[in-house]
């Protein structure tokens, strides 16, 4: 667990999306983009799960986790690694994405992850 700068903070609310990288417990690793990638509160991090069965079932069996937001335009981004603790398909949490991604699509699950460590390139 660490202590999220600043920086890193607005990186990862501005740059989007984050691409997240999981992998099976047997190592067959998953990458795929999520759009609602943010803080929660240090040293949390949540997203949506819309359409991303894989990722979750990743999570399931290896709850590590790693992601990076790159914004081309300014040479910028930032990189996390750290461990999904919850997987959530009910409560308040879970209810705010909900609403905010209805346009998307319907939220299955909501993931808080707890980093580990993190850096802004």
């Amino acid at each position: 667990m660490t202590k999220l700068s600043e920086d890193l903070k607005n990186a990862i609310n501005q740059i989007k999306p984050a691409m997240v990288a999981t992998a099976s417990k047997n190592g067959e690793p998953n990458v795929s983009p999520k759009g609602s990638f943010r803080v929660l509160d240090d040293p949390y991090l949540i997203f949506a799960d819309i359409r991303s069965p894989r990722t979750i079932n990743n999570l399931r069996e290896n709850p590590y986790i790693s992601a990076i937001g790159y914004d081309p335009s300014k040479g910028k981004g930032w990189r996390i690694w750290g461990k999904a603790v919850e997987i959530l398909s009910s409560g308040d949490l879970y209810e705010q994405l909900r609403k905010e991604f209805a346009s998307k699509g319907e939220v299955n699950q909501v993931v808080k992850v707890m980093v580990d460590k993190g850096f802004v390139f």
